[in-house]
């Protein structure tokens, strides 16, 4: 009996602990952050519509294989290769059901292998996969080293009748053909080689089994399955002004200046016929041919057959297409089969130059996938526009009045206008909301909702709700692309969205695919709209820019520009004499060099000074610049000194003015060289310098404050390391107000440490808030797609050695070479960003939180509190309890003074 009792006991224990245990950080899953994935622009698509599971297979530029619901769009699995070279997916095969196709799942003889898709990846080795369509997972696979890697990654490869062809071009000599066994990559036979003194990399293409080059006015053809090579002739009308195209779907027809042309007399095409996009398909056992073009912003498609070239009218369509998708190439189409219908409910998947995968279903656009976000090179927050009661609240606060008296009119006056817009809205007379107020676009009490404002590589621009996730804009700037030098497109934020009545304003720096010029766009961050003028193609190449500190009474940072022949331009000509005592420099990778100007405005012109010049080139010349860098422009440092453990102050050597330069030189004996400057750029003095031996890259830095951080990877000891830079003034602060010519800057106090780091460094950022005053965290974006937010503390270079009293009191911990990786510290959790590589922060409106966008083949924005949110109440702060404690607190209060009162009144009548 006791037993029993005990037992009931027990279970009703367990039953009144289940509402004890919730998921405490579970339920904040995607509650102030959001992560979109991305497979990046089309390079190959298979649609099938008819088959058991309908699906989308595709292999794009980013070196992933994916697939894709068709009636949606979504992501149904992805397989992500490595970046570069590596991972370039050379051939993507699917197989047919149709025993008399050539792209049959066929293995050799006695061989248990075949498959759904079959891929070649990469060179050097080449890896051949065979895939599971449904499920994304590889089946079987096997490698070929070559011979010569360097003469691999010009190699193709092409599959034909159960057989894997391998083809290695010698540029201006051969082609070296080697014929496998698809599944299990047993040779048949020796390597051929076919003598082709014509062929160039540049003007030769392969369409089918046929590999055809262009010489003059001539189309020379080899078919590089026959026994007996034999060379096809075919003469065209005109040169072509642009490169050979294959036609995806038809051996031997190639894309010559939009027109169709067959390699030979006995291949069937339609000559007529003139478009920018073309594919050819299967429709009830006779192959088509789809051409689409887009006039006027209507996209025309129209179907024919390849044979005869007559018209399809069931498949033609007209629909209206977005002006901000760019140009749209065919690259895949399917019918699903239907017995009441004729036109097979066909399904239209497009490539468009802004990287996006559009999908055209009878005269509509389906669904869309915006993959120009797989290559962001900049991104800004940018403050949404106040309402307009607040704006004008805002206006009377930033307003110098002439006098006490008219300050209070004009308060009264506003709040007049407050009540009154108030009961007209109550009774439904008010004002309709703007466009930005119907779609939520107001700025909140606290400044964590934003509008996220994206560039990518494309050109593509974005304009994004940080908080939901909501593309609200896109605008398209076709045919530009980055500096040279790797130096990316860049995103300036002109005027914030602090100054009412006036719109935010942003500008785009970017330069043009054809004449390499510069290229301004100007625009409304909120809205998307262009303005002040608008899209601006300059006349010049930019060698340098930078924004203006100053501005006019528009609120507008000017920009300048140094171009190729170092004449200076401002944009708007109105802040040219803003531009006066601006320090610049510009950089010489190559070269190493660095070199400083003084602008100078005298005469209503500006002139353009050299200062100084620093040559980092080694005695050898061989050292090269990998890396600068600067700090962040809207950093504020809020404490000036650290406090020691004897209560002196050590001052930091705060200069806005000085950058990390990074060189590597290559060494006989250390392998690699890499030199870190830290250098003034207003002055050109070198305040510090380190020589690192046997490191090399990827290298990742952040500056801020007083200290510098960099990882790298240390070839000796084959590990990851990241290195740790303070500098200080020391314990007297200098006095900046005196200064003379005869005494040279005192160098600052340096503290440096070096720690290890357990994961591949793909980028590094430090947190930043509004005032500076919590404290600094380092995120650091690994390669398996991970952010850690290291404080930075674990990073200090003071941590003592032994454990010291005198560390204990001024805060720093024991030195441990290892860097912790606690999962805790992971701010995506188990949302991972593939192939990150970019990482951006900004302040919000509390000084405790800082919003971050991650980016790289995904990209993920969420907020984060480095010291914690000190000045916002918790989530699960109890609202209920409060209440009653301060209602018995005012109600007990009351009671009291009621009992004092009697008691005063009983002790004065006695």
């Amino acid at each position: 009996m006791h037993f029993k009792w005990r037992s009931c006991l027990r279970l009703l224990a367990v039953l009144f602990t289940f509402d004890c245990v919730r998921c405490l950080y579970e339920d904040q899953i995607k509650k102030f952050d959001w992560r979109s994935l991305h497979v990046g622009g089309v390079e190959r698509a298979d649609l099938d519509m008819n088959g058991f599971q309908p699906r989308l297979l595709l292999s794009t530029r980013e070196n992933v294989l994916a697939s894709l619901c068709p009636e949606t769009g979504e992501l149904m699995w992805r397989q992500v290769f490595e970046s570069g070279i590596r991972g370039d997916i050379k051939l993507m095969q699917i197989s047919s059901t149709s025993t008399a196709s050539d792209n049959t799942a066929a293995a050799r003889i006695s061989s248990s292998h075949g498959f759904d898709m079959l891929t070649v990846q990469g060179h050097n080795p080449a890896l051949i996969r065979g895939w599971n369509s449904n499920m994304g997972l590889s089946e079987w696979e096997w490698s070929l080293m070559p011979l010569q890697s360097g003469r691999a990654i010009d190699s193709f490869w092409f599959y034909s009748k159960s057989m894997l062809y391998h083809i290695l071009p010698i540029w201006q000599s051969h082609l070296e053909v080697t014929q496998y066994f698809a599944s299990s990559g047993q040779p048949l036979g020796n390597t051929a080689k076919i003598a082709a003194s014509w062929i160039d990399k540049e003007k030769c293409t392969l369409s089918g089994i046929y590999y055809t080059c262009l010489e003059k006015q001539q189309l020379i053809t080899l078919d590089l399955t026959a026994d007996q090579p034999k060379i096809m002739y075919e003469d065209l009308e005109n040169v072509p002004a642009y490169p050979l195209k294959n036609l995806e779907g038809a051996s031997g027809v190639l894309i010559v200046d939009k027109k169709l042309v067959a390699i030979k007399n006995d291949i069937p095409v339609c000559k007529s016929l003139l478009s920018q996009s073309y594919i050819v398909g299967n429709y009830k056992k006779e192959k088509i041919i789809i051409t689409a073009d887009v006039k006027d912003k209507i996209l025309h498609i129209q179907s024919y057959y390849l044979e005869s070239c007559e018209p399809l009218a069931q498949f033609s369509s007209t629909l209206s297409y977005p002006e901000h998708l760019g140009i749209p190439n065919l690259k895949a189409f399917d019918c699903k089969s239907s017995r009441n219908s004729n036109d097979g409910n066909c399904l239209f998947i497009f490539d468009t130059t802004d990287d996006s995968i559009v999908a055209v279903r009878q005269s509509k656009i389906l669904w869309i996938r915006s993959e120009a976000l797989a290559n962001v090179v900049s991104a800004e927050f940018v403050d949404l526009p106040l309402t307009d009661n607040e704006g004008v609240l805002e206006n009377e606060m930033k307003g110098k009045a002439a006098d006490i008296m008219s300050a209070f009119l004009h308060r009264i006056t506003s709040q007049i206008m407050h009540v009154k817009s108030l009961l007209l809205h109550v009774i439904g007379l008010g004002p309709k909301p703007s466009d930005t107020q119907r779609a939520g676009l107001v700025r909140d009490a606290f400044g964590l909702h934003k509008m996220l404002v994206v560039l990518t590589r494309s050109g593509k621009i974005f304009g994004i709700d940080n908080i939901s996730g909501k593309h609200h804009w896109q605008y398209f700037l076709n045919n530009v692309e980055n500096f040279a030098n790797d130096q990316e497109m860049r995103l300036l934020v002109q005027r914030t969205s602090k100054h009412f009545p006036l719109s935010a304003l942003c500008t785009v720096v970017a330069k043009d695919k054809l004449t390499e010029n510069g290229v301004l766009l100007r625009f409304n961050p909120i809205t998307g709209q262009t303005s002040e003028g608008g899209l601006l193609k300059l006349t010049y190449k930019i060698k340098q820019l930078t924004l203006l500190t100053e501005t006019d009474n528009d609120f507008v940072k000017g920009l300048l520009i140094i171009d190729a022949e170092d004449r200076l331009h401002v944009y708007p000509e109105y802040a040219t004499k803003k531009a006066n005592g601006i320090y610049m420099f510009t950089a010489q990778k190559d070269q190493a060099t660095l070199n400083g100007f003084f602008v100078q405005y005298e005469n209503k012109e500006l002139t353009i000074l050299p200062l100084w010049n620093v040559d980092l080139s080694g005695h050898n010349g061989d050292h090269k610049i990998i890396s600068l860098a600067s700090k962040n422009p809207l950093e504020r440092v809020h404490s000036q000194g650290r406090v020691m453990p004897d209560r002196s102050v050590l001052y930091k050597y705060i200069n806005p003015n000085l950058v990390a330069v990074f060189t590597l030189a290559k060494d006989d004996v250390h392998k690699f060289l890499m030199y870190v400057y830290l250098i003034d750029v207003v002055s050109g003095s070198i305040v510090f310098t380190m020589m690192h031996r046997k490191v090399r890259p990827p290298l990742h830095a952040v500056h801020s404050e007083n200290w510098l951080a960099y990882a790298y990877y240390n070839d000796k000891v084959r590990r990851v390391e990241i290195t740790t830079i303070e500098l200080y003034e020391g314990k007297t602060q200098a006095n900046s107000t005196v200064w003379s010519s005869l005494n040279a800057p005192p160098l600052p106090l340096v503290e440096r440490q070096s720690y290890i780091m357990p994961a591949m460094v793909e980028t590094l950022r430090e947190t930043i808030t509004e005032r500076g005053i919590t404290n600094k965290d380092v995120l650091i974006g690994t390669s398996k797609g991970s952010i850690l937010e290291l404080p930075w503390y674990l990073l200090d270079p003071r941590r003592p050695i032994a454990s010291k009293t005198s560390g204990r009191e001024e805060g720093a911990v024991p030195y441990v070479p290892e860097l912790p990786i606690l999962t805790d510290n992971i701010i995506n959790y188990n949302q991972t960003i593939s192939r990150l590589r970019y990482i951006h922060t900004a302040p919000s409106g509390l000084e405790s939180t800082c919003l971050v966008v991650a980016a790289g083949l995904d990209m993920f924005v969420t907020r984060i509190a480095p010291s914690k949110t000190f000045d916002l109440l918790k989530e699960d702060f109890d609202y209920f309890l409060i209440s009653i404690v301060l209602i018995a607190l005012v109600s007990s209060s009351f009671i009291a003074k009621h009992f004092a009162s009697r008691k005063i009144l009983k002790q004065a009548w006695k």
